[in-house]
């Protein structure tokens, strides 16, 4: 079955706000506006923003602080609601859904990557991984996937470590498997080396990429680094709530 299909055999039904994945991009969004009320009238935080993501594709969204970088992503994460405009991620339209199918729709579809890694300091580089197949109800193991995942990022020797165990670039390296294990169609990473050493950073960026394109999902990088920019081939720039390409 083509990934993202929510039929199958035991008669889970297919999302009827969706259409077939396979012809639809990963992320796909139309004259998306937003604005919060306030005292004076409506602020307006983005203007008519349209981006499309194919599969395995990736795009840098660049732009100084209250550009609406921040708003753009909640957004895409589901996290927020546009004022106007449509939201598309592997065909569906996620705002259409109820918020106990949103959060399922969000944990599966949707891989998050922070600045702060945020694992849990109780649990191994593995359980952090697994983490997000807590919420799904599944038939099959998936620590292997997760152990195929860590080694993907090169920590299969780290597995069984608390993150107190690992180095910067180690924890964000599981942080990126954690995004994964779920087969999302969207990668979203906000700031992923902001924290990190120029060496941890530039490898982060490497393996960032790479995975990405391995697992098909598509990728938002939101970043203040152009040295991480420049590595996509495709990046944008906010400007005073508009997504303007960079030539």
């Amino acid at each position: 079955m083509p990934k993202g299909h929510d039929a199958n055999a035991t008669g889970v039904h297919a999302d009827p706000h969706r259409v077939d994945a396979e012809a639809a991009p990963a992320l796909a969004t139309t004259a998306v506006s937003r604005h919060f009320p306030t005292r004076d009238g409506a602020l307006t935080v983005l203007r008519g923003v349209s981006l499309t993501v194919a599969h395995s594709e990736a795009v840098a969204i660049m732009g100084p602080s209250g550009s609406g970088k921040s708003t753009l992503l909640n957004i895409l994460g589901t996290l927020d609601a546009p004022s106007s405009g449509s939201v598309k991620i592997d065909g569906s339209d996620p705002f259409a859904l109820s918020p106990r199918e949103l959060a399922r729709f969000r944990n599966r579809r949707i891989g998050f990557i922070f600045q702060d890694h945020h694992l849990l300091p109780q649990c191994s580089a593995l359980e952090n991984v697994l983490l997000p197949t807590l919420a799904e109800r599944t038939s099959g193991d998936p620590s292997p996937r997760a152990l195929e995942l860590l080694a993907a990022v090169g920590l299969a020797h780290r597995a069984r470590h608390a993150p107190a165990e690992l180095s910067g670039g180690e924890r964000q390296r599981v942080a990126i498997a954690r995004a994964l294990i779920n087969r999302p169609a969207l990668l979203l990473a906000d700031e992923p080396t902001g924290d990190l050493d120029r060496t941890n950073a530039e490898a982060v960026a490497v393996l960032l990429g790479e995975i990405q394109r391995t697992e098909n999902a598509a990728l938002v990088v939101v970043t203040h680094s152009e040295r991480l920019a420049s590595r996509f081939p495709r990046r944008c720039m906010m400007d005073d709530g508009r997504l303007v390409p960079v030539s």
